[in-house]
């Protein structure tokens, strides 16, 4: 898609490489016990897990934090995160408890997420955690949920949650797991007034090529 920007499916949860002059960028980690598979997938790039340098966490969901613990110590990579979702990532608000037999399942398939600190706090919309990526705060999806632009070929959109893709359609993300769906959609609807041309997602393929239209047709109905 993107020179140096590589997705790995993990299951149903996309986590992303790219590779920049200061290492590699790892965005989001997926479910517990991951890590072994975002380290093939390093190799399958000619990388290692000595070459992440940092992990960008777009919110604090399971299956997109469930490995950073094991690979924020296994890495030494800086993990940065908004600071509206930091809580539930350190442990400091603990997972609410599984309610129901349907609940205990998810739990029990998803795994136990070890909390971990966060090294570098997002807190205002539009900075540059780091070099060529702004963080956008995106919130509806969870309180403090960022999607993240790369400032490569026409703008690589890293969306997280905010939006997904289905059937080549961009999607908000489902209402049954979104805090706020009214603003998830304002968010929605704020990606779609920028400019990239590339979008990858928590979950559902890449659009490549104009990206930003099909987001406009999301917003549009």
């Amino acid at each position: 898609m993107v020179d140096g920007v590589f997705e790995l499916r993990l299951g149903y949860v996309n986590v992303h490489l790219i590779v920049t002059d200061d290492g590699v960028v790892l965005v989001d980690t997926g479910l517990p016990g991951r890590s072994p598979l975002i380290e093939r997938g390093l190799r399958k790039i000619h990388r290692s897990l000595g070459e992440v340098t940092t992990i960008l966490i777009t919110h604090h969901h399971p299956d997109h934090v469930g490995s950073l613990a094991d690979l924020r110590e296994r890495t030494g990579a800086r993990a940065i995160a908004h600071a509206a979702d930091a809580p539930n990532i350190t442990g400091a608000i603990p997972p609410a408890a599984p309610a129901g037999l349907l609940g205990k399942l998810a739990a029990r398939l998803v795994g136990t997420v070890q909390p971990t600190k966060i090294d570098q706090l997002i807190t205002a919309d539009g900075s540059e955690p780091i070099v060529g990526f702004t963080a956008l705060h995106t919130p509806g999806h969870t309180r403090g949920h960022v999607s993240f632009l790369l400032d490569r070929d026409g703008g690589v959109l890293f969306a997280g949650d905010a939006a997904g893709s289905r059937r080549g359609r961009v999607t908000g993300p489902p209402r049954v797991v979104t805090a706020d769906p009214v603003r998830a959609g304002h968010s929605l609807a704020r990606l779609a007034e920028l400019e990239f041309e590339h979008a990858v997602f928590g979950h559902g393929r890449a659009v490549s090529g104009m990206a930003v239209e099909a987001f406009r047709k999301a917003v549009a109905g």
